[in-house]
């Protein structure tokens, strides 16, 4: 047995093996409800073998989403909408997921093949909040900087949405503090400028992202693994930085957090972006070896052999894979079949099993 397919256990929920479906934006979302496109996309990545299918970010709130066209869960109405694709997901042999966000100053933009630039009120969109007035890029809104009463209803707004999503049927939650959306704003200095309690010093910026952490962790059963998503650092000067994450990460344990899925940049435009191969999961190694934390590497994962690598060397305990699932949902069963192992296949598969 390759260490990629051996089951892990988090809590109460054990996952087949470590492959887990990265969440990613769909853009096919109609008012945040999901449609039947969520149903077969992430469906068939659970009838593909993965362990843990994720869905995309999904805003607390209508003005947390990215754009018009994300998911939400901030109703009643969403939480029904979910119960199919969590069942489903569920019943064929994988762990239903979801990742919770707030997009911050990064809110009303387009979808990417309509440009994914900014878009105003006339065309759908939304005054963006954030922790400093400071716009993403040229040319995007100025955001509105959130008084301090006001991050109290966003944290009601993630306790809300972490109850809907257990009604819903999903069995892990993910926190979304990367990627330069609203709580990794308030983390790196870059996007946040505040001179209140919030802002200013280290501690005072990890003071709203540990907020949220505790709330949901509070609110989500004590049953179910809770995870969060970090940038580990901002590709850029004077910005978020790998020794901050590890301190991020050992207050995030502290706090009943599960795992750390360790991704990086995208606070601010035009970061020096480095890429290639596994270029990430040093992020992981080294919170996982400080900690003795599990955590998820992700970035550039696409050979069998490479994720098996990841972890047989104990570099990350999950590999999350975003654009090979996108090319290949059955990649699990693909992976499997490289490395030699004999996992089981949909009944309705069998005949192309060998």
């Amino acid at each position: 047995m390759r260490l990629l397919f051996s089951p892990l256990t988090l809590r109460t929920v054990t996952f087949r093996n470590r492959i887990f479906v990265s969440p990613m934006c769909q853009y096919s979302s109609r008012d945040g409800l999901p449609t039947d496109w969520h149903l077969v996309h992430l469906g068939s990545r659970a009838v593909g073998g993965a362990g843990l299918v994720m869905v995309e970010a999904t805003a607390v709130s209508p003005t947390g989403r990215i754009s018009p066209d994300d998911s939400g869960i901030w109703s009643d109405v969403h939480t029904d909408a979910f119960k199919p694709v969590a069942s489903f997901i569920r019943d064929h042999g994988a762990v239903p997921g979801i990742q919770l966000a707030h997009a911050g100053r990064k809110a009303s933009t387009d979808s990417p093949w309509r440009g994914a630039g900014p878009i105003s009120p006339e065309q759908g969109g939304w005054q963006p909040l954030a922790p400093s007035a400071i716009p993403y890029d040229s040319g995007y809104s100025v955001p509105r900087e959130l008084a301090a009463a006001e991050l109290d209803k966003i944290e009601e707004q993630f306790t809300s949405a972490t109850h809907r999503a257990y009604e819903a049927g999903f069995q892990v939650v993910e926190i979304h503090m990367a990627h330069g959306y609203l709580l990794h704003e308030f983390l790196s200095p870059l996007s946040n400028h505040r001179s209140d309690e919030y802002g200013g010093t280290l501690e005072n910026r990890l003071r709203f992202p540990l907020r949220i952490a505790r709330a949901v962790r509070d609110a989500w059963p004590k049953e179910f693994p809770l995870f969060v998503r970090i940038s580990s650092r901002d590709w850029m000067e004077g910005g978020w930085d790998l020794g901050h994450s590890v301190l991020l990460a050992r207050r995030l344990k502290i706090l009943g957090i599960d795992l750390i899925d360790c991704s990086s940049g995208f606070v601010v435009p035009d970061e020096p972006f480095p890429s290639g191969p596994g270029f990430q999961v040093p992020f992981a190694a080294a919170i996982r070896k400080e900690l003795s934390m599990p955590t998820g590497a992700v970035g550039y994962i696409t050979d069998p052999a490479q994720a098996e690598q990841i972890i047989a060397t104990g570099q990350a305990d999950v590999v999350f894979l975003a654009r090979q699932m996108l090319r290949d949902p059955y990649w699990p069963l693909h992976a499997a079949r490289s490395l030699g192992v004999d996992i089981p296949w949909p009944d309705q598969y069998l005949r192309a099993r060998q």
